[in-house]
């Protein structure tokens, strides 16, 4: 059995193109909103964000935590669904 949600191996399985921000695993429509009001609108510009944090973990999780008051859970998604997508595409 997997450990990962549908909407993460959604997610992985093809190029990222202009996917809105809660294509992305952990991210639902609350944090979505969230973001999408501090300007990060599309997964890439997550993704952006992602790289320019180097891919760091724990720096990841706390700007999620901090832009749009992702839980751990939340954070912990969100990050393995852009490794696997960064593993897989880049």
């Amino acid at each position: 059995m997997s450990s990962t949600s549908q909407k993460h191996r959604d997610f992985v399985a093809e190029p990222m193109g202009e996917k809105p921000v809660n294509a992305l695993a952990g991210i639902g429509e609350v944090l979505g909103k969230r973001l999408e009001e501090k300007g990060f609108d599309k997964a890439y510009v997550v993704l952006g964000q992602f790289l320019v944090l180097k891919k760091d973990e724990e720096l990841f999780r706390d700007w999620l935590k901090d832009t749009c008051g992702a839980n751990a859970k939340q954070q912990g998604d969100c990050f393995g669904c852009l490794k696997e997508w960064c593993d897989a595409f880049l």
